[in-house]
């Protein structure tokens, strides 16, 4: 006998589906059963991404209008904040406008679109939030993830408060802490850090070698926690940090 879809019946929107994260869990979703929203602010992204339970928005999280209006017409009972940015660097490297775009980015954007989401949840009886944070925030440090640490640590903060003040609401908050990563931008770090050292591969190995498994995450390894998050199946589970980094912080 077919089991039931996971997601059946849910409206799940995705930040930052075109590529990474973004992408595997909208299409996890949508493949669960979900009605999915995948947004993005670079339409090119996703122009193939093509599902029949999947509708394509081009959205800018930082437009705190345009975020609004979205959330006033999709109305959706699962929200994934996936857009984020990395940083490199110390808080010597640190300028200011870097701190407020990590913090712009990574934090106030996921304020904004769960506080316009919330009344919507709220209104249909419950919801799920799920937040985009890391293992490295409240959790660990790196080295050279100043700015990155710090705002993914803010996202802890506010996850914690959202899963506490809507709790007896039918509202659940979650946060994902992933380690690395392999996604079109991760190799674009791996990338730009080669350049510095003057070899690909020893950058690469810089990365990998941080992991106890041995080898970095898959996008969809991680797509797979954003599911059983989205789901009925963790009704009990709110206000958590999901540590998915292959060991890395153990």
């Amino acid at each position: 006998m077919s089991q039931p879809l996971r997601l059946a019946g849910k409206t799940v929107l995705v930040t930052a589906a075109g590529q990474g994260i973004g992408r595997a869990s909208a299409l996890a979703m949508a493949e669960t059963g979900a009605r999915v929203i995948a947004t993005d602010v670079n339409a090119d992204l996703l122009a193939d991404l093509h599902h029949d339970a999947i509708e394509t928005q081009v959205l800018d999280v930082l437009d705190d209008t345009a975020v609004q209006t979205t959330m006033n017409a999709k109305k959706p009972n699962v929200l994934f904040n996936c857009a984020g940015v990395v940083h490199h660097g110390t808080i010597l490297d640190c300028t200011t406008d870097e701190w407020d775009f990590a913090f712009n980015l990574n934090v106030r954007a996921m304020f904004i679109a769960t506080q316009a989401a919330l009344p919507h949840m709220l209104e249909q009886g419950g919801g799920s939030i799920i937040n985009m944070s890391s293992a490295v925030s409240s959790i660990i440090a790196a080295p050279n993830r100043f700015a990155y640490g710090a705002s993914k640590a803010a996202v802890v903060g506010l996850t914690k408060s959202v899963a506490k003040d809507f709790v007896t609401q039918g509202i659940r908050c979650n946060a994902i802490c992933p380690g690395t990563v392999e996604s079109p931008s991760w190799h674009e770090r791996v990338t730009a850090l080669g350049e510095q050292l003057g070899s690909y591969d020893a950058a690469l190995e810089q990365f990998v070698s941080r992991q106890p498994m041995g080898r970095v995450a898959t996008a969809d390894e991680i797509a797979n926690l954003v599911v059983y998050l989205a789901s009925d199946e963790s009704a009990f589970t709110t206000g958590q940090t999901h540590v998915i980094d292959g060991g890395w912080a153990s």
